[in-house]
């Protein structure tokens, strides 16, 4: 296939281009269901998802399935006076559930909002009582953590009649779901209200919400057509979990929007489940973190057991890819890596395009999404020349797909002026593109995962033992960077391993296993400035020289 320059596609760039390919209407109403599962629907065979479970089983479902599994979910909504604007949250892992209620949701016009399945009671609490979350659904090995949940609302279960906790839920989700008609009229969204319901890690207080609206749409579609190359004749799978962004937008919205087949596979990543599902999907488009690319180049002499593996193209985001990565992926695989940027907030913006020729640059996260302009800024808020760096910053006047107008409950302004500040330090390339490096605040990028150290070290301050402590992230050649905590004890308790044991674990239970520290150090007291704030800054550097000597 022939690709078109970016410069030439750029340059006649318009946004109804893309909004042509929607059956809807973003002036008078649409629904996102109805974009990315119904219209796909005409064909009785035409398959939305395939999926392996962890046990082992698979399967598959059609674009019809879903629709009339959605109606029926959508049914049980109005059924309980859940509709248009109310939240509602899945507990689940990648399985068709997930997918059902992620689609009965939208096509009920409710707002889906996603729940990461390591999440522990305390990072459950905060987001359905900020978000008034109206039901949750979840399956037997999370509903433990539901009963430490304040403000628990309504519950759905995946689970048989028969199952020992049936009678505890208000629901059972098959059992429920059956009793309800498949015909569902999908209800009408404007192209300002909202689908989804984010929450996006903070370096002060709790995490923020990110409500995304309709108009995201066109966004996510421009990324997956021609950032990600998604094609008819592609087996597409991302790897990131639906409980986050990366995931939710272009694991489940994105493919589905383009009438493609998504894949989820619900067991934990490993190196060997990985290939595996590579072979036996006969995956072509994959997307994952920098943290999967460095696993499965880890583990690089399991390959050879997997010959079938036919990859066309492959996708990272979620932190830089070294240039060690691409050129390990180009050997192994015989295909191109590209490196692509987005934040929860705006989606995916700058990309190195599989679809679009253009120059690529190592260690670079390529050029501005069409429909969008990035700018890097120095800190009086003006445009930095060729080769200077600056703060990554969207030009939201001259960003026509540009959908975020600031965090749900007012947490914080991002924006200055007419500029919407991403926080994150590039290199202007002058050629249209940047390259990153790093944050300007004390975000921690593990693992693909994104942690908000206010986050890790409210739920230390929990525990009796603990006056404060200080949370970083310590460079990791596996994981790109872990959490570590400095942390400072009541003196009647023991700074030891044990106590250091005792702290993670809390950490995992009420806030999540992916944010806990993976290094403890305790400390008699930590630097701070004059008026008492926490210096953060460094301790990263005393991590990052640990990192360096070890």
């Amino acid at each position: 296939m022939d690709k078109i320059s970016y410069n030439d596609f750029i340059k006649d760039f318009t946004p109804e281009s893309i909004i042509q390919n929607f059956v809807g209407d973003f002036n008078a109403g649409l629904n996102v269901c109805e974009e990315i599962c119904d219209r796909w629907a005409e064909d009785p065979v035409k398959v939305a998802l395939r999926y392996e479970l962890a046990n082992g089983d698979s399967g598959e479902m059609t674009f019809r399935e879903l629709m009339q599994r959605s109606a029926q979910f959508a049914n049980f909504l109005q059924s309980r006076g859940i509709g248009k604007g109310d939240r509602i949250s899945a507990l689940l892992t990648r399985t068709p559930e997930l997918l059902i209620a992620v689609l009965g949701a939208l096509r009920a016009g409710a707002v889906y909002q996603p729940m990461f399945t390591a999440f522990g009671p305390g990072a459950i609490e905060y987001r359905v009582q900020k978000a008034q979350t109206k039901l949750i659904i979840t399956n037997p090995d999370q509903w433990a953590k539901l009963k430490d949940v304040n403000g628990l609302p309504e519950t759905m279960l995946v689970a048989d009649a028969g199952h020992e906790l049936a009678a505890e839920a208000d629901n059972l989700f098959y059992a429920t779901l059956d009793q309800q008609s498949d015909q569902f009229e999908p209800v009408k969204i404007g192209a300002e209200d909202p689908f989804l319901q984010m929450f996006t890690s903070g370096t002060t207080g709790k995490s923020k919400g990110v409500t995304i609206p309709a108009k995201a749409l066109p966004a996510f579609y421009v990324y997956m057509r021609y950032a990600i190359g998604l094609r008819d004749t592609d087996n597409f799978w991302n790897v990131a979990d639906p409980g986050w962004a990366y995931g939710l937008y272009y694991a489940v919205v994105g493919p589905l929007l383009l009438g493609c087949t998504t894949h989820f596979n619900e067991a934990g990543f490993t190196a060997e489940n990985t290939f595996e599902f590579l072979r036996t999907y006969k995956i072509t488009n994959l997307a994952a973190a920098p943290t999967a690319y460095r696993m499965l180049k880890a583990n690089d002499a399991l390959l050879k057991d997997y010959p079938e593996i036919d990859l066309r193209v492959a996708s990272s985001a979620g932190e830089p890819l070294n240039p060690e990565i691409v050129t390990w992926v180009k050997r192994a695989f015989d295909c191109t890596v590209c490196d692509q940027y987005g934040q929860t907030e705006t989606g995916m913006t700058s990309a190195n395009f599989h679809e679009l020729e253009h120059q690529h640059r190592d260690a670079s996260m390529g050029y501005q999404l069409p429909g969008y302009r990035l700018v890097a800024l120095d800190a009086n808020f003006n445009e930095v020349a060729e080769g200077e760096s600056g703060e990554l910053a969207v030009d939201m006047d001259n960003s026509p797909l540009y959908f975020f107008q600031g965090y749900t409950w007012e947490e914080k302004s991002p924006f200055h002026g007419k500029y919407y500040l991403t926080g994150d330090i590039v290199i202007n390339n002058g050629d249209g593109s940047h390259s990153y490096t790093g944050r300007d605040d004390d975000i921690i990028a593990s693992a693909g995962y994104r942690i908000g150290p206010a986050d890790v070290e409210s739920t230390l301050l929990e525990h009796e033992a603990v006056i404060e402590s200080a949370v970083v992230g310590k460079p990791d050649d596996k994981r790109g960077a872990i959490v570590k905590a400095y942390v400072v004890t009541h003196p009647q308790f023991d700074a030891d391993e044990a106590l250091a044991e005792t702290l993670q674990q809390h950490v995992r239970n009420r806030l999540s296993t992916h944010a806990f520290p993976r290094e403890i150090e305790f400390v008699t007291d930590l630097p701070k400035t004059s008026s008492g704030k926490i210096q953060r800054f460094l301790l990263r550097k005393q991590a990052a020289e640990e990192a360096e000597t070890a």
